[in-house]
């Protein structure tokens, strides 16, 4: 019974590999950081066409793309684990809405931000422009979360789901911490109580380091 994980270091399959270990169970990663040219998305192609990661193949063979699907669907596959609300629970809506949100809003951005020539060709002031809109957009968007969330001591509450996880994660990317940490002062707490949970200290070693300079 072993999942393959189609992945990349510091990228969005970090949170599903967390969450794999955190469940208990095995995996094996194949690196493909799909952003570094096309013989790293031709890895990809096989299973997802976007040639996109992560990708999930179950030990049964499904492939499972979309972070916050295989996130979702991990989480409530494996209900022991207590790393999302049950549908009768109450902080069930609020968990979907949030799932979604993240990718909808924050992690669809890097999409343009990371090559802005996919929209604005070879003009270097509208590439520059691109960047730094998306990254304003980036910065309003967790500031609208913060809002709107009323933490315990996770997220959604005294029980972390995974949740804390894609955010804890996603707020490591541009414009990195230290911006997240003043748009977002609510989640700040949070997200460093994801940063220094004792399960996956290793794991953060590995495979998103707290590098010097980290925070921005």
């Amino acid at each position: 019974m072993v999942f393959t994980l189609y992945g990349a270091a510091g990228s969005g399959s970090v949170p599903v590999e967390a969450t794999l270990r955190l469940i208990g169970q095995d995996y094996r990663v194949i690196e493909a950081p799909t952003w570094e040219g096309e013989a790293e998305r031709r890895k990809v192609a096989s299973v997802n066409p976007m040639r996109q990661i992560p990708a999930l193949v179950t030990p049964g063979g499904e492939v499972i793309t979309e972070s916050a699907a295989i996130l979702i669907w991990l989480a409530d596959s494996h209900p022991q684990a207590r790393l999302s609300p049950a549908l009768d629970d109450p902080r069930r809506a609020q968990f979907l809405r949030w799932m979604s949100f993240i990718p909808a809003a924050v992690y669809s951005m890097f999409w343009v931000r990371d090559e802005p020539s996919r929209l604005a060709g070879d003009d270097p002031q509208a590439q520059a422009e691109i960047q730094r809109r998306t990254i304003e957009r980036i910065a309003d968007c967790w500031r609208m979360m913060d809002a709107q969330i009323t933490p315990g001591r996770f997220l959604l509450g005294e029980e972390m789901t995974v949740l804390d996880l894609y955010v804890a994660v996603a707020s490591r990317w541009t414009p990195r911490r230290r911006r997240f940490y003043a748009e977002a002062p609510g989640m700040a707490e949070i997200v460093r109580r994801v940063d220094a949970l004792p399960e996956l200290q290793s794991f953060w070693a590995e495979r998103f380091p707290l590098d010097e300079g980290w925070e921005g």
